[in-house]
């Protein structure tokens, strides 16, 4: 007598049955994770609603821009600002003046977001600027060591800057997480506190938003950040010199040295059939200091070298710029004032 009908049929019901559970208990897990998903979107939507109403348009909030510990906040740059023309002139002319002072080094800055955010840049530039060495890491590729090297860079910036009223805008985060707004801040403070030679755009303000983390929910709000003032209040942080003083004590004085600077400026450019009756006017475009420092040093400067009848604001800061170069090659310190100033 075979039993086999009887094992097959036995082994198939028992087949059956195990395939029943096993979808019952997939379909209970494929429930659970369903349910689960329907209360996380929810749960997203809420925060989106309540976020919503605050979010400037066309604003887009990364995934990265989320991770905030509870009562933090970030700034990020809003996307109008970005396209203003005054920003971005502002944007090539921090470029241009990094790329000037840093091109013995032979770097190449063409991003502020890309090509400062590990320090590497900030290092080079502020060495250069305030002539101290640094004791950080030539190179470092981790984000470990890009931030301690950000570290030491920003404590030495933020230690020669505060004592002379600077508003501190940056953070070691805030540079590293590539906040284009706080690296202007710095740079455009950088350029000021050194005297550029370079003329910032006046009145550039930019709008940002304003992240925060309350109870869980992100917050957002747009702010308006003041860049760049007018150029009088801007300079007005500087070191008053010699002449400032004069006029402020002793102005009755001021025309005996104008006088005794015009005879000695005489004395040298008479040589050269030019004679100086003014010096505000006739020394703005820097072609008679170019001449002047020729003389004095007994060289033939020669006229590629510089605009002889400048015409445009741009060619006549090219002399004066010219002119304080020829004058610090002559071992004369860097000039406090900023070329485009005499215009």
């Amino acid at each position: 007598m075979s039993r086999t009908p009887y094992t097959s049929a036995t082994s198939q019901s028992a087949k059956m049955r195990k395939d029943e559970s096993f979808l019952g208990r997939l379909g209970g897990t494929l429930g659970r994770k369903k349910k689960s998903k329907e209360v996380s979107e929810l749960h997203e939507e809420g925060k989106k609603a309540i976020n919503a109403p605050m979010l400037p348009p066309g604003t887009d909030i990364h995934p990265e821009d989320t991770l905030l510990e509870e009562n933090a906040e970030r700034i990020m740059l809003d996307p109008t600002s970005r396209e203003n023309p005054k920003f971005k002139d502002m944007l090539k002319v921090l470029i241009d003046w990094i790329n000037s002072e840093l091109e013995e080094d032979r770097i190449i800055v063409k991003d502020l977001e890309e090509d400062c955010y590990d320090g590497q840049v900030l290092q080079k530039l502020f060495e250069k600027l305030s002539g101290r060495k640094l004791n950080v890491a030539e190179v470092t590729q981790s984000e470990i060591g890009q931030k301690q090297k950000l570290q030491t860079v920003l404590e030495a910036v933020n230690e020669l800057l505060r004592p002379h009223g600077w508003s501190i805008e940056w953070s070691v985060d805030s540079i590293h997480s590539k906040n284009l707004v706080a690296i202007v801040y710095l740079l455009v403070a950088l350029a000021m506190h050194f005297q550029a030679p370079t003329r910032l755009p006046e009145h550039v303000s930019v709008q940002v938003v304003l992240v925060k983390k309350r109870e869980g929910i992100l917050q957002t709000a747009l702010v308006t950040k003041e860049l760049t003032s007018t150029t009088e209040m801007m300079m007005g942080r500087l070191e008053r010199d010699a002449f400032d003083t004069l006029l402020d004590h002793a102005p009755d004085k001021l025309n005996v040295v104008k006088t005794s600077l015009i005879t000695f400026v005489n004395k040298h450019l008479n040589k050269l059939n030019l004679e100086v009756t003014e010096l505000e006017s006739q020394f703005a475009d820097g072609v008679y200091l170019i001449l002047l420092m020729g003389l004095l040093e007994d060289y033939f400067v020669p006229l590629y070298s510089f605009f002889l009848t400048p015409e445009s604001f741009e060619q006549k800061v090219h002399n004066v710029a010219f002119a304080f170069e020829l004058m610090q090659d002559a071992g004369l310190k860097k000039p406090k004032a900023r070329p485009e100033g005499s215009l």
